[in-house]
């Protein structure tokens, strides 16, 4: 299956594209679309704030066979985190079964985020949470993955998870991987600029990479606008030309590998 591991179906601004995918994806052609690889058949959405929790379970009461969501506390947004938030986080985790991971949860090392010190604390409870409730994590983290997987190494999840938006080196990678995560590709890996990033798709195996595409952010090359889960196929193609694999092949494995992670993807 070709599935989007990372999409924020819940914006605004992508309304009009989840109704036109829903659209499509019942459509009576839809069978032969999907076999192609032209049509993405699940997606994952990720929460950035206990505030909008509630739009994104919107989102997977819409197609609750192809839409799974995760919620979380995104690093970026402390300001709009609150001492109950993780309650309502905790609470969602303990009573609602279309909760299937937690997410979007990490640190943010740049410039104009708020010091690492004040974001360890919020990740370090969301990790005791993933842990406590045996739920994968998907993570943001930029420029600081050796910090992150510290961390993990401390918590020790029995689900892994996601690296969203992989952009740490081969080493990084590898400890990633040691630890049960899979590694996210995005539209990045369209632009031909991305050196290290294709590099590291062509050496690691196929197994430990998932398909994203972080909409409405993260426009593949060429894309003017909104990014949205029409340009998957075209990150798995851009995959497939730099491993030299079939398109086929790497729909069918990074399918595998994200249902492996998160098994309510794989169905109803």
């Amino acid at each position: 299956m070709l599935i989007d591991t990372h999409c924020h179906l819940d914006f605004p601004e992508l309304e009009l594209e989840c109704q036109l995918w829903l659209q499509e994806i019942a459509g009576l052609d839809s069978a032969s679309r999907v076999a192609e690889g032209r049509l993405v058949e699940r997606i994952l959405v990720p929460a950035i704030s206990a505030e909008f929790f509630p739009r994104v379970l919107a989102c997977a009461q819409r197609e609750p066979d192809r839409i799974k969501v995760a919620l979380g506390l995104h690093p970026c947004f402390l300001a709009a985190h609150q001492a109950q938030s993780l309650e309502v986080l905790e609470a969602q985790l303990a009573d609602n079964p279309k909760v299937v991971a937690l997410g979007e949860i990490g640190l943010d090392a740049r410039e104009g985020q708020a010091d690492l010190a004040e974001q360890i604390p919020w990740l370090e409870a969301q990790l005791r949470l993933a842990q406590s409730y045996s739920k994968p994590v998907l993570l943001h983290v930029v420029k600081a993955h050796d910090q992150v997987l510290a961390l993990l190494r401390r918590f020790s999840l029995p689900c892994g998870g996601i690296v969203h938006a992989f952009s740490g080196s081969a080493q990084q990678a590898q400890q990633y991987i040691a630890l049960g995560f899979c590694l996210g590709v995005g539209g990045v890996l369209t632009y031909p600029r991305a050196h290290k990033l294709r590099r590291l798709v062509q050496q690691l195996p196929l197994e430990h990479w998932v398909l994203e595409t972080d909409a409405p952010d993260m426009v593949p090359a060429g894309v003017q606008g909104c990014n949205s889960p029409r340009y998957l196929p075209e990150i798995a193609h851009v995959l497939a030309e730099l491993r030299q694999e079939s398109l086929a092949n790497v729909i069918a494995q990074t399918g595998q590998n994200a249902c492996r992670l998160i098994p309510q993807l794989a169905g109803p």
